[in-house]
């Protein structure tokens, strides 16, 4: 049962109110964009589907919309902002508006790519309404750093949620969609209008949801092996996978013979290929790294093969 008046949550006037105290502008630097409507943030919770156990982390409050709406359902939330003074105003805006739950509301004043620790217990889920110049980085880092985090809701610019949520095969198919499947089962989970934000963004949002992997991607290389193979297919994306992957394999040949042993064609390309394929090009090319040339022959053979 929430402890929260029925006048907790922010609307349109007590952003600005908000704002206008702090002397805050909302910056295109940070991506920016505060959420002015109850009803979305809730929506937002909702289908997060945050339990009442739930230690839900979120990445850039702002002034606390989406904050507060968590609080009404879950366990406890930790906030990480970088933005000095929405930080240093965050716990007395949770403290005003919603003091039965206060004590369980924790801030960490950071920069998200950079946090490796979280206060309190283990957190359950990810639910945020992320920076657009920054989302995929912070999304992948907090997925890679906080393995406990079972389920994940992010508010992200559409563009960005439909290649995070892309299968194999999509023109919008790429390096996020490959990598956050590495860690989850991703899909769309909704739309949200323009005249929900302020200022009103000139681009729509989507939300995304990422279900943590029941078991890890079956591979014998490691994450950065599997990521590596991942950049270099997407780099040069209209070539086929023979010609992008010689720079990392270190010739076109050994690209070949890597793509070979791992049942993928050398004339396929990396929107094709599923993160299971990945992986195991990346353990097809293990064996032989340690006889890869330098990095300047590896240059030079990628040069060479500029022309398939």
């Amino acid at each position: 049962m929430s402890s929260s008046t029925p006048d907790a949550l922010l609307g349109p006037a007590d952003v600005r109110e908000l704002a206008a105290a702090l002397g805050v502008r909302p910056t295109k630097q940070r991506g920016q964009n505060f959420v002015i409507d109850a009803n979305t943030v809730r929506r937002i919770v909702r289908t997060a589907e945050v339990r009442p156990d739930d230690v839900v982390v979120e990445v850039g409050p702002g002034l606390g919309s989406l904050t507060l709406a968590l609080l009404e359902v879950a366990e406890r939330v930790t906030a990480v902002e970088i933005d000095d003074v929405l930080a240093g105003a965050l716990p007395a805006t949770v403290a005003a508006r919603m003091p039965g739950r206060a004590e369980r509301f924790a801030l960490v004043h950071s920069d998200a790519l950079q946090v490796r620790e979280l206060p309190g217990p283990a957190p359950t889920a990810l639910v945020a309404n992320l920076p657009y110049n920054v989302a995929v980085p912070v999304l992948l880092h907090m997925l890679d750093m906080f393995p406990s985090i079972e389920r994940t809701l992010v508010m992200v610019q559409s563009e960005v949620a439909d290649r995070l949520a892309a299968a194999p095969g999509s023109k919008v198919y790429g390096v996020p969609s490959v990598k956050a499947n590495w860690y989850a089962d991703v899909k769309r989970a909704g739309a949200i209008g323009r005249n929900v934000f302020w200022p009103a963004p000139n681009v729509d949002s989507g939300l995304v949801s990422l279900v943590r992997r029941a078991e890890p991607v079956r591979t014998a290389a490691s994450k950065a092996e599997v990521f590596a193979v991942v950049d270099a297919a997407f780099a040069q994306r209209r070539k086929t996978l023979r010609a992008a992957l010689a720079g990392w394999a270190g010739s076109a040949a050994a690209a070949e013979a890597a793509l070979v042993a791992a049942g993928v064609s050398p004339q396929a390309r990396g929107e094709s290929l599923t993160v299971e394929d990945f992986a195991r090009i990346a353990e097809a090319a293990a064996p032989r790294a340690a006889q890869q040339p330098t990095a300047a022959a590896r240059r030079a053979a990628s040069r060479t093969e500029e022309s398939e």
